[in-house]
This record gives structure tokens, C-alpha cells and sequence, in this order.
């Protein structure tokens, strides 16, 4: 890695961040067509590289939820008793079923698309009182936590960044969902990680992360993870949903050309 690279994935870290912090998601979501197109991170090794992103930058935001006292509840855990297992199952099948550039991108497409356009659905039409009482049950919960999992675990993603997004769309607060799904990320992303570099003892390919790449990401997201929690508060909660929704749309779309072509 030149310096110049390692540069250019710090920032790319501290501004995605920064932006995506204080809605619960990490921004590996929004990092990884970086890595592909723009910092050439081959496929599979951008998945476990962006598992390391998340694993570096999550305790910047979490330190800053755990001094304001939000980091704790029951919504972490079962987040992260059905997101682990998931990711688990993910990296198993990202790299012996999924290896593939054109599955993978046709898989992004199709992932992202839908959920970019419910998210901004639910934020230009809110349902007012009836989404309090649609807020998914705990077993609901973490039966969803489980499915993206395993779509975090073959994405790179963590799980936490899609299950932000969901409950925000179902109704649950930014603010609850935030730090849960943050730290959902990290400890998902920690077992997925994990997961990766023991089967690049036994599978071939590019499946170890970019040690070098993804740290310098990941200390990018460290200190924009930290920035975007602190500022939360103060930022208006609609535009920050647009944003997420609108960024997912634009990928999504965007692989989905790259397919066809």
C-alpha cells in the first residue's frame, strides 16, 4: 500500500463515518464500492477487509454513546445473540458459494435497491403513532438479526449497518437503535474477521483482509465514528435518513448497471 492510498482510505473512512454514525451504521455499507473501484481491494478480500474497518472504527462512536449513557439495553443483546451466528454462516458462503464478482455485485444490487427506497418511503411518509406499535417483537427481533447476519457476513458489512436502517424504518428511535446497532457491528464484525482468516488457512484465493488498507480505514472511521455520535443530537434525524436511503439507492443502482454491462 502507498501512502497515497492509505491516505485516500482514511479519509474516505473519517468522512463516510461521520455521515453514517449517528444513525447506527458503520458506513462499511457506503466504503466498500470505494475499495473495489477506487482503491482496487480484490473480491473476496474486500469482505473481510471491511470486517477489520468495522472492527477499528466502531469504538470511536461506542465510547461516545457509553458516555452518554446509551449504549446499554436489551436491544444490544439481541441484536447481538442473533447477528453472530449469522455472520458466521455469511462468511462461510461468501467464500465457497459466493466467490464470484458478477454474484456478488448482482447481490449488492439487489440488497441495497429495495432497502434504500423503503428507507426513504418510511422517512417522506412516516406513519405517525401506528409505527410505535409495529416496533418488531424481541423474538422478531432477533430472527431478523440472524438474516443479516448471514447477508453482513457474505457483504462485509457486520450486520448492524442493515439492522440500523431496518428498525429506524419499523419505528424504533435513532436514538435506541443507534448505539445497539453499532455495537451489534462490532462484535459481529469481530467473529467475522475471525471467521475469514481461518478459512484463508484452508481455501485459496484472496480472502485474508488488506491489513494495511483496512486499518487505515478503520482509523479514518475511528475518529469520524466518534465526531458523528458527538454531533447526533444536533442533526436533524429526516435528512440523515434521506441521506442513508439515497446513498444505498445510488450504489445499488450502480452495481446493478455494472451487472448488465
Amino acid at each position: 500500500m502507498t501512502w497515497s492510498t492509505g491516505l485516500l482510505g482514511f479519509v474516505a473512512g473519517l468522512l463516510i463515518s461521520m455521515a453514517t454514525a449517528p444513525v447506527g451504521v458503520s458506513g462499511a455499507v457506503f466504503l466498500l464500492p470505494v475499495q473495489v473501484s477506487v482503491l482496487g481491494v480484490p473480491s473476496p478480500a474486500v469482505t473481510p477487509t471491511n470486517l477489520l474497518y468495522n472492527v477499528v472504527s466502531c469504538p470511536g462512536a461506542l465510547l461516545r454513546y457509553r458516555n452518554s449513557g446509551r449504549l446499554r439495553g436489551p436491544l444490544t443483546r439481541l441484536l447481538v445473540v442473533g447477528a453472530v451466528p449469522g455472520v458466521v454462516i455469511g462468511a462461510v458462503i461468501r467464500v465457497f458459494a459466493v466467490p464470484g464478482p458478477v454474484v456478488f455485485r448482482l447481490f449488492i444490487a439487489v440488497l441495497l435497491l429495495p432497502l434504500g427506497a423503503w428507507l426513504c418511503a418510511r422517512t417522506l411518509r412516516p406513519s405517525g403513532r401506528a409505527a410505535a406499535s409495529a416496533q418488531p417483537s424481541p423474538r422478531a427481533t432477533t430472527a431478523l438479526a440472524v438474516a443479516v447476519g448471514v447477508a453482513g457476513g457474505i457483504y462485509g458489512i457486520g450486520g448492524g449497518s442493515l439492522l440500523g436502517p431496518v428498525l429506524v424504518g419499523r419505528g424504533v428511535p435513532v436514538a435506541k437503535v443507534a448505539p445497539a446497532a453499532l455495537a451489534c457491528t462490532f462484535v459481529t464484525s469481530l467473529a467475522g474477521a475471525g471467521t475469514y482468516a481461518l478459512l484463508s488457512l484452508t481455501a485459496t484465493g484472496d480472502i485474508a483482509p488488506d491489513w494495511p488498507l483496512g486499518l487505515a480505514c478503520g482509523l479514518g472511521g475511528l475518529c469520524g465514528g466518534y465526531l458523528g455520535a458527538r454531533l447526533q443530537p444536533s442533526l436533524p434525524e429526516t435528512a440523515l435518513r434521506l441521506l442513508l436511503g439515497s446513498l444505498a439507492l445510488g450504489i445499488g443502482a450502480l452495481y446493478a448497471v455494472q451487472v448488465v454491462r
